[in-house]
């Protein structure tokens, strides 16, 4: 009876100090954080997520029917969760969502987040925990009767408790009841939402959820409104050709000159510079820092913006897009008027389900890395270079004589920024990791002066051609100090501009550029050249007048930021009707697709 006491304790104890290590990682490993959330502020949330914890380990133990093993098995798997979130909190100022363990079989792209070590202590660990669980999952098959009645309640109830703590974000869930009776959920902040209720809390928030809230008044007759509102006030076409487009998502590309702090002794960015002087340009506003690529690409293809969406919602293109059969987008308006669509992207295609997004989306063409002609690298960087990214556009441009739609997303700017080039002729100050900061300042000049000859070729095109470029985030190089003396905003700011080949586009008269989001960058194009708008783009122009750049717990209004969403009376009747059609699309029964409200 002692013994199997004692057992019992063991696994108590282990279980305990898993949560605790999760929570210490969550809490950058400070124990006065960590200790203060377990037994001052949150001590009943942590207590549900250790019994949560606890069924993961009933399910360890019900495969290998082992005590040992199957401590061991658990405890390897939650180092490495809480390695994955410390990390993606330090690179991304964010916690690890359950999306992101889709990323495990992308050994590439985590080489180069977090390191070749870490990566192959993984690839170590994983291997173990496969090889372990199968043996002893095997040679549990000869142990007595009893053992196995006993293996299988294990099991069993272990399977229960991770299954029904899975469904967490379902209305009547205890588990989600029980954190509700405390917990402080945070729509707009993911990384409050975690603080809040710890890792475990924060974790099952983010699974399985329906995309985004029912917003009141929704119904058919309603849509059909808002869609006759936006299809009646529709610009004339006047526009006289068909010309190319192309949407160009620049990996990380920012300019460093906005950001208090950092200095640099040469400007790399002056090729851009003196592109964006004599053009429409400004700045764009990102969801994230430091990655989250998809969602920005997301948000600029289908004008769908992650704010209204569920929180839960963290990345679209896995969780969302591969689901539908299609997705309005300007792939699908420009294909509607006879355009031919094609995707490039000089990396491989399952990264952010690329290959499923593009085909829900429309394109007729992906060309990943190993279908480009263009593929030279500079120095000891391990991606292609924007430059052969750019050739690779010019050369789909000259191969056909119809309309066509390039949407580019680059990789040479990349993370890791260090031993990429042979930095030379560059002081800088004011910044905590100077040798990323080098290396990054070296990479976005080269894409700089990729794309100055890049517009240069597009002027013997023999057809007009428009541009739209942009940086998806900011890199994640910068410590705290420099966050600190910036704030959040100017950390999600990067850069845009729209190139026009006959070089009809105008600067901003105020000389600072414009404010955007990225949902509005295909209706602002199709507006600069006379193009007829389907009515949804109507929509998107009513509401950039009144709300030019907006995501949770950010809005850009009347010249002014805030956390809150206050506009004008005219203006939030824009954004009701724009959260309906979204809310129809992602959500809902798509009537507005029904009513042709993409088409022109």
């Amino acid at each position: 009876m002692l013994k199997k006491l004692g057992r019992v304790f063991l696994v108590l104890v282990v279980v305990f100090l898993s949560h605790v290590y999760l929570q210490l990682a969550q809490n950058h490993f400070s124990w006065h954080l960590a200790s203060k959330f377990i037994v001052s502020w949150h001590t009943e949330k942590f207590i549900l997520g250790t019994l949560v914890l606890l069924s993961v380990w009933g399910v360890c133990y019900g495969i290998v029917a082992n005590l040992s093993v199957s401590l061991l098995l658990y405890s390897l798997g939650i180092t490495v969760l809480g390695i994955a979130n410390y990390q993606k909190i330090k690179y991304r100022m964010e916690p690890l969502y359950p999306d992101d363990l889709k990323m495990i079989t992308e050994w590439s792209v985590l080489k180069d987040m977090v390191g070749p070590v870490l990566v192959i202590g993984l690839v170590i660990i994983i291997v173990v925990l496969i090889g372990i669980s199968i043996y002893w999952a095997l040679r549990s098959i000869k142990l007595p009767k009893n053992r196995q009645i006993y293996r299988g309640i294990f099991l069993v109830i272990g399977l229960v408790g991770v299954g029904y703590s899975s469904q967490f974000n379902s209305p009547n869930n205890l588990l989600r009841k029980g954190y509700n009776h405390t917990a402080l959920w945070v729509p707009y902040s993911q990384e409050m939402n975690y603080y809040n209720t710890g890792f475990v809390g924060g974790f099952l928030y983010n699974l399985k959820v329906e995309p985004m809230t029912k917003p009141k008044g929704y119904s058919k007759d309603r849509i059909a409104e808002i869609v006759k509102t936006y299809q009646t006030n529709k610009h004339k076409n006047n526009a006289t050709d068909q010309p190319n487009i192309v949407f160009i998502m620049s990996e990380s590309f920012s300019d460093p000159g906005h950001l208090t702090g950092p200095k640099f002794s040469r400007d790399t960015l002056q090729p851009y510079h003196e592109l964006a002087h004599q053009t429409y340009s400004g700045q764009m506003l990102s969801q994230n820092y430091g990655g989250g690529t998809a969602n920005i690409e997301f948000e600029a293809l289908t004008g769908i913006s992650l704010e209204p969406l569920n929180s839960q919602m963290t990345t679209p293109y896995t969780m969302l897009v591969p689901k539908l059969e299609e997705l309005p987008s300007i792939v699908s308006v420009l294909k509607n008027e006879g355009y031919e669509a094609t995707a490039i992207h000089p990396y491989n295609t399952s990264m952010y389900k690329r290959k499923d997004v593009y085909n829900v989306l429309g394109f007729d063409q992906f060309i990943s890395e190993k279908e480009m002609t263009y593929q030279d690298k500079i120095e000891n960087n391990s991606y292609i270079s924007d430059e052969s990214a750019f050739s690779e556009v010019i050369k789909k441009l000259n191969e056909s004589q119809k309309g066509q739609f390039i949407h580019l997303v680059t990789m040479q700017t990349h993370m890791p920024y260090s031993e990429k080039y042979q930095v030379s002729n560059q002081q800088v100050s004011g910044v905590e990791n100077p040798i990323s900061f080098k290396t990054y300042l070296e990479d976005i000049g080269y894409t700089s002066q990729a794309l100055a000859k890049f517009v240069k070729e597009l002027k013997v095109l023999d057809r007009r051609t428009l541009v739209v470029f942009w940086g998806d985030h900011l890199p994640g190089i910068y410590g705290e100090q420099t966050k600190k003396n910036n704030g959040e905003t100017a950390l999600h700011l990067t850069e845009f501009m729209m190139i026009d080949s006959e070089d009809t586009f105008k600067p901003v008269d105020s000389g600072k550029g414009s404010i955007l989001s990225p949902i509005y960058f295909g209706p602002k194009l199709f507006g600069k050249i006379g193009k007829a708008l389907p009515g949804y783009y109507e929509l998107l122009i009513k509401l950039e007048q009144g709300l030019p750049a907006f995501e949770k717990n950010r809005y850009y209004s009347n010249g002014k930021w805030s956390k809150e969403r206050t506009l004008s009376e005219e203006t939030q009747k824009v954004y009701e009707d724009y959260e309906l059609i979204s809310y129809d699309l992602v959500s809902g029964h798509r009537y507005s697709v029904e009513m042709n409200f993409y088409k022109e």
